[in-house]
């Protein structure tokens, strides 16, 4: 499982590096999309997939990453600087956010975040001097590192694309560590995981917290790929389309937000060939998905490597059968 692993991490990363080389301008901006909502979809899988604490509220972290680069960056603070500052005021939400995990779950929790979601778009569009109301920020302008500027769409997509290794990178330390696996205890057990010592108040308040900040840094570099954004761009429609992109992809899988973010992405794209029909088809494939494939995607993943593993080493000898209890008492 593990060498099928590595060996799809080197073909990504050959896609990934050299496809966008080839790609028209429009094609390149879904890539990059692509990459931005992944990122998002990798935390909020680390909320909900890991930690089982449902957030409605995933697109309300985004906006803050978004609106401090629009804001900060004109101002003559780098765009990294934006960022973090960005990342910052997502986790510090994330942990007051995480408060009501200790009181309430499942859809009580769900509807604390949905309100949480809604106070963020309504602030975004009624603070009209500071985020310029329903009419946006425009022109927001991409990094620059020294003499060096990200400003083709090419080159915007390696920036996302080093940052999206980070976040993988970070994600999957997490997930490997102590707090990843005291994560998976409270959403299997909240009793149990409490008798072994885990500290469920502070694990529910780092879960929120963590992929908050995942989903400012996707915030923040989201503004720079429209280079426009508006509180339209913040709602609980797009909270529920990250929340799609990790149940379709699979919950609490590392492989879930990769398939998730590819298909919930450009499957719509994919289908507008089809005109005003496109959403029905849409919905009509996520229906037949969670049908027929209730994991998630990830169980078309685990399929293709069971199968390469049959063919590469055979099938397995089946075991042999016990002896009779009349011969054991001979023995």
């Amino acid at each position: 499982m593990r060498g099928w692993r590595t060996l799809g991490i080197l073909v990504g990363a050959v896609v990934l590096l050299l496809f966008p080389l080839v790609l028209e301008q429009y094609k390149l901006y879904l890539a990059s999309l692509t990459l931005v909502y992944l990122i998002l979809a990798i935390g909020l899988n680390l909320t909900l997939g890991y930690a089982g604490q449902i957030s409605l509220a995933h697109a309300g972290f985004m906006s803050f990453g978004a609106y401090a680069v629009a804001i900060l960056v004109p101002l003559g603070v780098p765009f990294e600087g934006g960022l973090v500052v960005g990342v910052v005021i997502a986790f510090l939400w994330g942990l007051v956010l995480g408060f009501p995990a200790l009181k309430v779950k499942h859809h009580y929790l769900a509807m604390v975040t949905l309100g949480f979601n809604i106070i963020v778009f309504l602030v975004l569009r009624n603070w009209e001097s500071l985020t310029g109301g329903s009419f946006g920020i425009s022109g927001i302008a991409r990094p620059r590192w020294g003499p060096v500027r990200f400003q083709s769409d090419r080159a915007y997509y390696y920036y996302i694309l080093g940052w999206t290794v980070l976040v993988v990178a970070s994600a999957h330390w997490i997930l490997h560590s102590r707090w990843g696996r005291a994560f998976r205890s409270i959403r299997e057990n909240e009793m149990r995981a409490e008798v072994v010592g885990v500290s469920l108040r502070n694990y529910k308040l780092m879960a929120f917290a963590i992929g908050s900040a995942y989903a400012g840094v996707g915030g923040a570099l989201f503004a720079p790929l429209l280079t426009y954004i508006d509180p339209g761009a913040f709602t609980l429609d797009r909270s529920i389309q990250f929340l799609m992109m990790v149940v379709m992809g699979g919950l609490g899988r590392f492989e879930g937000p990769f398939l998730g973010a590819v298909v919930v992405t450009l499957l719509p794209e994919l289908l507008r060939a089809s005109e005003g029909f496109y959403l029905i088809i849409f919905s009509l494939a996520v229906i037949l998905m969670m049908l027929f494939m209730p994991k998630g995607l990830v169980e078309i993943w685990d399929w293709m490597v069971r199968k390469m593993t049959r063919r590469r080493h055979g099938p397995a000898h089946p075991p042999a059968p016990p002896e009779p209890a009349a011969v054991l008492e001979a023995k």
